[in-house]
């Protein structure tokens, strides 16, 4: 099963000051961060201060800094509406795109075709500059249809709620890890990061590894989505996407906190749903390993 990646849906901690954590020097390992919008957005004291300027130009000073720096509504309204858009293609996927007997191999094929297009997409605002939102709408569409086809196919061909079951998996690991990270029970530092962007990148070099081993091979390939193993394997897939949950979290924390600009919300919003793509199709593997269904759904 393909498994979306959130390694390249945020920013680098140190983004030659665009990032949200660009750092300072520091004698611990917590991330010590500054503003890197400073320079381009004058403090309201420092407004004040300006006697030569008349109080409505404080008032619009106030007023833009307010209207243009990213907020939490920002990045709940952002969120929704790209997760409205997978769910939404991923139901109409679901409908238009049947698997039965006859129609399974083109399904199939679509979704293989589409979860492509969605990767590409998902580079492509990687190595951008600034976030596109048509760009991000564009990969939650199509992220929507490959989730639907192999939803379906999971609930064909296995059980009937394995689709709830991981749905409602997926949910309870965001809150969860919201809640633990909302009660400083995780401590997103610069060693955190470090660990489990390796820790990921050596996930998905085994992944991508099994899979060319199942396609040239045949079989299980090296079995690391079969059997035991693969329930480890979803496992550690399901943990290590809690962690970049965490990180989604400290990003959007961090954009608030340092005043980012208002388009920064769509990048939050495509982190945060590239991991909770992530986690699904994790949990939807793993449920599938041990409810005995076909692990190479």
């Amino acid at each position: 099963m393909k498994s979306s990646n959130p390694v390249f849906s945020r920013r680098v901690f140190n983004r030659n000051n665009r990032g949200f954590n660009e750092q300072k020097p520091h004698t611990d390992d917590s991330a010590a961060i500054i503003n890197p919008y400073a320079q381009d957005t004058p403090s309201l004291t420092q407004t004040a201060q300006n006697a030569d300027t008349p109080p409505d130009t404080h008032l619009a000073a106030a007023q833009q800094v307010s209207g243009t720096a990213m907020t939490i509504d920002d990045v709940v309204a952002r969120t929704a509406m790209t997760l409205g858009t997978v769910v939404s293609s991923a139901v109409l996927a679901w409908v238009l795109l049947p698997v039965d007997e006859t129609n399974l191999s083109r399904s199939y094929g679509i979704a293989v075709g589409v979860a492509l297009l969605a990767f590409g997409l998902s580079l492509i605002q990687t190595f951008k500059a600034k976030p596109v939102p048509a760009l991000i709408l564009a990969y939650a569409a199509l992220e929507g249809i490959f989730l639907g086809v192999i939803s379906s196919t999971a609930s064909t061909y296995t059980s009937p709620g394995v689709v709830i079951q991981a749905v409602l998996g997926t949910m309870a690991v965001f809150a969860g890890v919201l809640i633990a990270y909302k009660m400083r029970w995780i401590r997103v530092t610069r060693r955190f990061y470090g660990f489990v962007t390796a820790a990921a990148m050596g996930f998905l070099l085994l992944t991508v590894a099994n899979l060319l081993f199942s396609a040239f091979a045949g079989g299980d390939g090296l079995g690391f989505r079969s059997g035991g193993l693969g329930i480890l394997f979803g496992i550690i897939g399901i943990i290590l996407g809690a962690c970049f949950l965490a990180l989604d979290f400290k990003q959007v924390e961090d954009g608030i906190a340092h005043g980012a600009p208002r388009e920064e919300s769509w990048l939050a919003a495509f982190g945060l749903t590239l991991t909770l793509v992530w986690i699904y199709l994790e949990a939807l593997q793993l449920l599938l390993l041990l409810n005995g269904g076909d692990e190479r759904t």
